[in-house]
């Protein structure tokens, strides 16, 4: 997955959907994604790479954004594939 093959599927800035909310649990230390169906528990990176999908921030800001917080570098592919992923659920467009 290449991030023109993301960007043509949901555009060059990621958005969560509407129907879905993101929300920080500070007990358990991570995120969930509420939706109507109910509530989705998300492992840190999934909840940190959808806080920055806001529709502000192109996909390569988002990946420069973790790759500097997790002190990482080559985080492009797994950002794309689960942006990828996050779109199939219909979490993100």
């Amino acid at each position: 997955m290449t991030a023109q093959n993301v960007e043509r599927c949901i555009g060059p800035r990621p958005n969560l959907r509407p129907l879905f909310r993101l929300q920080r649990e500070v007990a358990e230390d991570g995120y969930v994604l509420l939706s109507p169906q109910g509530v989705i528990r998300l492992n840190p990176s999934a909840g940190e790479i959808l806080s920055r999908c806001d529709g502000t921030r192109e996909l390569d800001e988002i990946i420069g954004e973790l790759e500097a917080m997790f002190n990482a570098s080559d985080l492009a592919t797994d950002v794309y594939r689960f942006i990828e992923h996050a779109r199939q659920r219909g979490w993100v467009e």
